[in-house]
């Protein structure tokens, strides 16, 4: 494995899809898992554009040295060129989730 790869990979987690790009992505010595390490974020601050999902990814992460994910969680893992931009979905629809509250439409 080449030390500049960049994966994308798209997992199930409490009825959300998730989308993160990282460096490292091997089988676990945990049996069934999947090992995703080395996340790619944009550094804080290096964008004009806050991404509210982004945050909320890399706040959710910050800690995490290597995320085992359950083999059968993964539904996807890309190789890809560069980073676009980080998504929760929801599992079932693929929707994204909006990751604050919005006011809801005003009535007739």
């Amino acid at each position: 494995m080449r030390k500049n790869n960049l994966y994308k990979v798209t997992f199930l987690s409490q009825g959300k899809s998730i989308e993160l790009y990282a460096r490292h992505v091997a089988s676990s010595a945990l049996w069934g898992f999947t090992e995703i390490g080395e996340l790619v974020f944009d550094p804080p601050g290096e964008s004009i554009v806050v991404d509210p999902t982004e945050e909320r990814l890399r706040e959710e992460f910050k800690d995490t040295t290597m995320l085992h994910v359950p083999m059968h969680a993964i539904v996807r893992i890309e190789e890809v060129a560069k980073r676009g931009p980080l998504a929760i979905r929801d599992a079932t629809s693929g929707d994204k989730i909006m990751p604050f509250p919005i006011a809801p439409p005003k009535g007739k």
